[in-house]
């Protein structure tokens, strides 16, 4: 089994009234900013080790946040996605970061864009690994796994509270035999995804997430279906800061047609194809990204 390395810090900060985020640190204290949205399913460790281990060769203080309704948490569901981008700035500013750069996996791919744009003076540049693409408007695109959120929507309105503690429970079942059944998954994964799962860091990094980051609750991800399903409180093309966007052209689960569909919404943005890969590759271009990211804000200075 691999290892990973372990958060510099971790913490909670306070949102609003009885409302707080976890969150979880890696790299030098004083390092550029990186604020890290996991996917769905994810929480704040949600890193892979390559990124961990980069952070202190580019002075980079990556921060993973739990979205609401897992790990430290508290449970919550935002209007819409942007309403996740104030809770983003009080995290920042407790945290004593000012400028920043956003990286989002999956279905942390649309809080990314929604930190971007409201908060397009701290933010220097955001990268989107496999990101969702919206469901509802005008830049609304249809397939993929998504849609079968859009139809589950009304019941997980109705059940997401009741659902989340079931899955919470689950989870609690499941440590013993995570590892199995993660090997499991791995086999019944496109070829990709496969390879990649059967790293041994990365391996560990999804076990520490899932064990350690998700233990205490599982709701996140129900919220993220509702929102999903719902208009972004947005546009697209309004985001004005510079995006860099990663995406298989296998992906089983957000098809590589939408990651073309966004980029050729936002203003600056450019598309990185990972040939042959599945859903999960970006978390496999750890060093392309943070490097990428890197230039951008030299650029910017």
């Amino acid at each position: 089994m691999g290892t990973v390395t372990p958060p510099r810090l971790e913490g909670t900060v306070e949102v609003g009234r009885r409302r707080r985020l976890g969150f979880a640190e890696f790299g030098p204290p004083d390092g550029r900013a990186v604020v890290w949205l996991h996917g769905t399913p994810g929480a704040r460790r949600q890193i892979p080790q390559e990124a961990r281990a980069l952070a202190h060769d580019l002075g980079l203080r990556i921060i993973g946040i739990d979205r609401p309704g897992i790990g430290s948490s508290t449970a919550h569901v935002y209007p819409n996605v942007l309403g996740f981008a104030a809770d983003l700035a009080i995290v920042a500013d407790s945290l004593g970061v000012d400028e920043m750069a956003l990286v989002g996996l999956s279905g942390g791919g649309p809080y990314a864009l929604a930190g971007a744009h409201a908060m397009g003076d701290r933010v220097v540049a955001a990268a989107v690994l496999g990101g969702v693409a919206p469901t509802k408007g005008p830049d609304a695109i249809g397939g993929g796994l998504v849609d079968l959120g859009v139809r589950m929507a009304p019941l997980v309105a109705l059940t997401h509270v009741p659902t989340g503690v079931l899955l919470t429970g689950a989870v609690r079942l499941a440590r013993p035999v995570a590892s199995p059944v993660l090997d499991l998954y791995a086999r019944l994964s496109p070829a990709g995804d496969r390879a990649l799962l059967r790293r041994p860091e990365f391996k560990a990094m999804f076990l520490d997430d899932l064990l350690n980051g998700s233990r205490k609750q599982l709701g996140a991800p129900l919220a993220d279906v509702l929102l999903f399903t719902r208009d972004w409180g947005f546009r697209v093309g309004d985001v004005t800061v510079p995006v860099r966007w990663w995406h298989g052209d296998a992906d089983h689960i957000v098809p590589f047609a939408h990651g073309e569909h966004m980029v050729r919404l936002l203003p600056d943005a450019e598309l990185h194809v990972l040939a042959g890969e599945s859903h999960l590759g970006g978390l496999g271009a750890g060093k392309h990204i943070l490097t990428t990211v890197v230039d951008l804000w030299d650029r910017r200075r």
